[in-house]
């Protein structure tokens, strides 16, 4: 019986042949010990982080809950999380094999440096410094090995400087005594220096501050050509400090050894997704407030890594402004254009806003909209919170399930248009949103006005280029067709749409305005306090003023019952007409060879003059902030009609960039 089943097992007859059948020998089980090793050798290679991560969750299911070696387990299977930027996972990892680890274990010390410093990492990733200054003073105190010790306290001293200076001169001193009995690098030196420039600056002991950051730079190796990360953040320091102490042309110098906006090939673009904080909030930001936040862009276009450097009203003012920062998105097509070391430690002059809200007429259709489909039961995000480009592959992944359930449902017209609303979106693909989604809208009987959030952009994304002429020549079509035309608002919608892209170069420009203005002022199916007549009224009252009409003015701007104060978040934003030319572009940034970009704030004035220009944003700091502002108060803009002869149209911000020729 025991031979004839293990020939039986052996062959099998097929077809009269005997075929044979392989025997695998039984592999020796692999011990703890074993795949503990094997996931630790993974997780020092980047390219492995999933395969390490995988294991650490196969070794903490094969140890037991509530030993050591499950701890263990936990801190490395949480530090592979960390490195994967899955930090709510990393930090319920990390805390609960701290919680493990027995307290009197001094060999399990660099497991608890390792896990506080990362819980660390996590918090300041998210800016919550009060709570990463704890977790860092924890590592210290755990910390055995002299450069645990160092790192652990540099951290603290960076977090400290922004949510408790005195405690951060206290950890300078614990530094300074570690390091007089230690033997340190030279770079490990210029980043102690680093620290103690930053700590410095931010409590105004600015002679101080520049010593310190130039003993940096000197111990990074000077102003070399050589440039690594570490050289570019404390050449920057220098830069603020020997700017803040009145030394410019210096501090220029400095600046322009970071290599900041001076890219090799290529130009770091403008963010799509960008805005300074507002004034006021909970930290109080006052126009005067200055700060340079530094960032690193990820592939995906959002910003990682954001951390204050430097600001002129403190450490919760400095916070502020870097939560700005934190919501910044770039095209992901511009991200993969720019040299990787570009991305990294980039850093921004920053000032908060005073502007109001000024909605666009376009902003009703959206709201329509966005009311129609909410009551259909299908809401939509007409802007997300948050960043753009985080917010990019769920928005993704919502279109793509509401099309498996129903391609033509309310659902995927929703999730369509929020996409369609996300910044980084390509213009190409935004284009293709909003002509499916209008396609959608009449399958659904969208009613006119809502349907108009998806026409216009349709037919402004099919005119190359945005041209005025093809815009017109799109749009013009709708007003003969009975869906809108019959429709009081949808017409007077349309035909504010095309007074703001009438051309102004056509000779006639002024003279079609007026001829369409009236049109919607003339509408009599039109309530006498529509948004839509009182916008036209307002405009007509401009286009009057700057025709010299004063009397037709004050007449139009009469009948839309309307203070002075009131009338400009109606009115559109008055055309620019003139601007500076290269002159004003600054000759030292010019020889330095520096580009870069700015926001711009400012009023103008019923005369067409600016004024109260203010730079917002400027990369690379303080290079082009005052020819910014000069370039705006130099600008000219047609003249608006105002009762009192005063502000035309305030908090206005506009985009600068300067480029060399030919680079």
């Amino acid at each position: 019986m025991k031979s004839g089943f293990a020939i039986g097992a052996a062959v099998l007859a097929i077809g009269g042949a005997a075929v044979p059948v392989p025997v695998v020998a039984q592999q020796p089980a692999r011990t703890v010990q074993q795949d503990f090793e094997a996931a630790t050798a993974l997780s020092e290679k980047p390219e492995s982080r999933a395969a390490a991560l995988a294991a650490w969750q196969a070794l903490e299911t094969r140890t037991k809950a509530g030993t050591r070696s499950h701890a263990i387990v936990q801190v490395r299977k949480g530090s592979i999380l960390f490195r994967l930027h899955r930090y709510d996972e990393a930090i319920a990892a990390l805390r609960a094999g701290l919680a493990g680890l027995p307290a009197r274990d001094a060999s399990l010390a660099e497991d608890r440096v390792m896990a506080q410093l990362e819980l660390g990492a996590i918090a300041v990733e998210t800016l919550d410094y009060a709570g990463a200054a704890s977790t860092y003073a924890a590592a210290e105190a755990a910390a055995t090995a002299p450069g645990e010790k160092l790192g652990a306290q540099l951290s603290l001293v960076h977090v400290q400087t922004f949510v408790d200076p005195a405690a951060a001169r206290a950890t300078m001193g614990r530094i300074d005594a570690l390091a007089a009995r230690t033997k340190l690098a030279s770079d490990a030196r210029g980043l102690i220096e680093q620290r103690r420039a930053e700590l410095q600056m931010n409590t105004n002991d600015l002679p101080a501050a520049k010593a310190s950051a130039i003993r940096a730079v000197s111990a990074m190796g000077g102003l070399t050509e050589r440039t690594s990360i570490g050289d570019v953040g404390a050449r920057s320091d220098a830069a603020i400090a020997l700017l803040l102490t009145g030394n410019r042309e210096e501090a220029r110098r400095y600046m322009a050894m970071t290599g900041a906006g001076r890219l090799p090939k290529g130009r770091f673009n403008i963010a799509q997704q960008l805005a300074a904080p507002d004034c006021g909030g909970e930290a109080g930001l006052k126009p005067d407030d200055m700060a340079v936040v530094q960032f690193s862009i990820a592939e995906d276009g959002s910003t990682q890594s954001v951390t204050p450097i430097y600001s002129s009203g403190g450490g919760k003012v400095a916070l502020a402004f870097a939560q700005a920062v934190r919501d910044w998105s770039w095209p992901v097509e511009d991200v993969a254009a720019l040299p990787t070391f570009f991305r990294y430690n980039a850093r921004v002059e920053m000032r908060c806003s005073t502007a109001f809200p000024r909605p666009a007429i376009s902003d009703s259709f959206d709201q329509a909209l966005a009311a129609w489909l909410t009551e259909k039961g299908a809401p939509v995000t007409l802007v997300a919170d948050g960043s753009d480009a985080l917010a990019l592959p769920a928005q993704r992944a919502a279109l793509a399930t509401a099309e498996a359930r129903d391609p033509k449902s309310l659902a995927v017209l929703a999730a369509l248009i929020t996409l369609a609303n996300n910044r980084v979106v390509p213009r190409e693909e935004r284009s293709s949103l909003y002509e499916r989604g209008l396609a959608i809208a009449e399958a659904n009987a969208v009613p006119p006005l809502p349907r108009l959030a998806l026409e216009l952009p349709a037919a402004a994304y099919r005119s190359a280029d945005d041209r005025k002429d093809q815009f017109q020549r799109a749009v013009t079509p709708l007003l003969n067709k009975p869906f809108y035309a019959d429709d009081p608002q949808a017409r007077a919608a349309l035909r504010l749409a095309l007074v703001d892209h009438v051309d102004s170069k056509r000779a006639s420009a002024n003279r079609d305005r007026e001829i369409i203005l009236r049109q919607v002022v003339d509408d009599a199916a039109l309530a006498k306090d529509d948004p839509l007549k009182v916008g036209a009224l307002v405009r007509l009252a401009s286009l009057q003023i700057e025709a010299g009409k004063p009397d037709a003015a004050r007449s139009a701007f009469a009948m839309t019952g309307l203070n002075a104060q009131q009338c400009a978040v109606l009115d559109a934003r008055p055309r620019m007409v003139s601007t500076p030319g290269a002159e004003a572009f600054p000759q030292e940034a010019q020889a330095w060879g520096f580009e870069g970009w700015t926001q711009v704030q400012y009023d103008i004035g019923a005369d067409g003059r600016t004024s109260e220009p203010r730079t917002l944003l400027s990369y690379p700091p303080f290079i082009f902030s005052q020819a910014a502002s000069d370039f705006m108060g130099r600008a000219r803009f047609a003249k608006t009609y105002r009762p009192d002869g005063g502000l035309g149209c305030g908090g206005n911000v506009q985009r600068i960039s300067f480029q060399i020729p030919g680079k």
